[in-house]
């Protein structure tokens, strides 16, 4: 990761500007999905920057289109006609039980990603910014998000703003590790953005 929020907000503006990225080029046989880790508690800073990285990266004529999980789910929610039901049944289950309830109404597959696929071809873009990750955890979990996006989203390249670290080693190969302290799930197929 990046040590301030300004070599991190220089590094994101020269990576996602620059022809090799937008043309997916040295990937190989690889999906151009790439995971961009940040320091939980840099939270608030990096929508800040990811507003100012999207701004300036449309002054490039460089298309971003952000897609806030939790924003998404609201309106699957909403669009499906269960949101105010949820709310109301919210304080009379347990955690798990609403937990569960989500996991099934959002379920990746069947509800989250042909929401997100919707959003695709109804869009103009060079670049899918997946936003929303720790608001949505744990009913909604990110190695599913990119397992299932596999087929939908290959054509440009995608970045999922992860809020903890992304690593790889010999050992365990590489894992998501959400808030830095829980591990989401091995995730093979996507790059560090800060390894460009």
């Amino acid at each position: 990761m990046r040590e301030s929020i300004k070599e991190y907000q220089t590094h994101l503006l020269n990576v996602l500007g620059s022809e090799r990225f937008l043309k997916k080029q040295g990937l190989g046989n690889d999906l151009p999905f790439f995971i961009c880790p940040y320091r939980p508690e840099d939270e608030n800073d990096i929508k800040a920057v990811t507003i100012k990285i999207i701004k300036k990266l449309s002054g490039k004529n460089i298309k971003v289109l952000q897609i806030d999980l939790y924003d998404l789910s609201i309106e699957i929610l909403k669009n499906r006609g269960i949101w105010d039901n949820i709310l109301t049944t919210e304080n009379d289950i347990s955690k798990e039980e609403l937990k569960e309830l989500l996991q099934g109404v959002l379920d990746s597959e069947t509800h989250l990603i042909p929401a997100i696929r919707q959003k695709i071809e109804a869009s103009d873009f060079d670049i899918l910014l997946l936003t929303g990750i720790g608001e949505v955890f744990p009913y909604i979990r990110s190695h599913n998000v990119l397992n299932n996006l596999q087929s939908t989203a290959k054509d440009q390249p995608t970045v999922m703003m992860f809020p903890g670290e992304y690593t790889h080693s010999l050992e365990d190969g590489a894992s998501l590790q959400l808030f830095g302290k829980l591990q989401d799930d091995k995730y093979y197929r996507a790059f560090n953005i800060f390894h460009l």
